[in-house]
């Protein structure tokens, strides 16, 4: 998904602001390991993934990094970290509310007292204008990708993603994959972060105004215990 580096140097920001002291780091949707490689110089890093093949990516990328198989509405390390991050738009991969609301309650169970949440969102606003544009094309070498974003019910949004890998001259293997994306109101967001954390900072990527018509919003709530 190319450079991560913007990213990396956001979380770092919001630690050194709000939690210079902080030495350990979770990763919720952990990938590929990208994140966690750029935080791991100087901070113990433990990720949370459920696909094998991503895990076994960032086992080379971060061999020094707590790697676990697990659905992170569902996961239990029996441990409390100083930061917990969730980024790249993996919340809106939960594609019920009441997900969510899982994931915010495991956030709970695994931050110390005073330890930071950070993550991003893709907005409502945001999803339903992608669901509106022209199927997305974009060629990588001899291969091909088509992205198309389409509304189904109870704002979910689905991500159709066909990838044409190029086999020999006119040959090509076909990589199929439908993935769901929920869109929740910022205030909802709000509303059932407030139970345990408290806000300390809401940005746009794009350094604009904070709102549902927004692109990407990304969050830093501290964790009450």
């Amino acid at each position: 998904m190319g450079d991560r580096s913007s990213d990396i140097d956001l979380i770092r920001d919001y630690i050194v602001r709000f939690l210079p002291t902080a030495t350990s780091v979770l990763e919720l949707g952990s990938g590929t390991g990208a994140l966690l490689a750029g935080l791991s110089g100087d901070m113990s890093v433990t990720g949370v993934d459920q696909s094998p093949e991503m895990l076994a990516i960032a086992a080379t990328k971060v061999p020094e990094a707590t790697l676990v198989p697990g659905d992170i509405t569902k996961f239990s390390l029996g441990e409390r970290f100083d930061v917990v991050i969730c980024m790249f738009d993996t919340l809106n991969h939960v594609a019920s509310f009441d997900g969510w609301l899982e994931v915010f309650e495991r956030v709970h169970e695994h931050l110390v007292e005073g330890g930071l949440f950070i993550f991003d969102v893709n907005t409502i606003g945001r999803l339903r204008a992608l669901g509106h544009q022209h199927p997305y094309l974009q060629d990588f070498g001899e291969h091909t990708l088509i992205m198309n974003i389409t509304p189904t019910e109870g704002d979910v949004w689905l991500w159709e993603v066909k990838i044409f890998e190029h086999i020999a001259e006119d040959l090509f293997r076909l990589h199929h994959e439908k993935i769901l994306q929920l869109g929740v109101p910022l205030a909802r967001i709000r509303s059932a972060l407030e139970a345990n954390f408290d806000p300390l900072d809401e940005a746009d990527q794009d350094s604009g105004s904070v709102t549902d018509e927004s692109d990407r919003i990304y969050f830093a709530w501290r964790h009450r215990g």
